[in-house]
């Protein structure tokens, strides 16, 4: 299955429609991105350049092939399957999710948002193997910080 997603005037992705790969073959019998956007543009009256195709198995920058991580990462398209209220980026030729903070910004090597101070701290192995309380860290937007949370067990 070819799957494009449908996108607005400004990069939002609206919709997202999968169809036979055949419907997207050149004259040589070769599947192109360009004929499958004609198709669509045809069959659902949207400008053809505001289809863009995108992979099911790809997210976060990584090829998933039967739900595993592939050896080969070359087949890796555009970021992520895009999703409605995904972002498309031309500039970077790649599907981002929704922003998850004001804040934060575009990790292009993992079609992801990360904060402006990068990921949490590790966990200690005192925190892991503590069996009174679970740790976490949560993103404070106002306070620009990761905070440390604690969860006591409660058995």
């Amino acid at each position: 299955m070819a799957s494009f997603a449908k996108i607005s005037e400004t990069n939002l992705v609206i919709s997202v429609l999968a169809f036979t790969n055949s419907d997207m073959l050149n004259a040589d019998g070769v599947e192109t991105e360009t004929i499958g956007q004609q198709y669509l543009e045809t069959h659902n009256h949207w400008p053809a350049h505001l289809w863009i195709q995108t992979s099911y198995n790809t997210r976060n920058n990584k090829y998933y092939q039967d739900n595993a991580l592939a050896e080969n990462q070359s087949k890796a398209f555009r970021g992520n399957f895009a999703g409605i209220g995904y972002t498309w980026d031309k500039d970077n030729n790649m599907f981002f999710p929704p922003k998850t903070f004001s804040s934060w910004v575009k990790d292009i090597s993992t079609a992801s948002w990360k904060s402006p101070l990068g990921y949490p701290p590790e966990l200690t192995e005192e925190q892991i193997a503590n069996e009174d309380n679970r740790y976490f860290y949560n993103w404070n937007e106002s306070g620009q910080s990761w905070d440390l949370v604690t969860i006591p067990i409660i058995l």
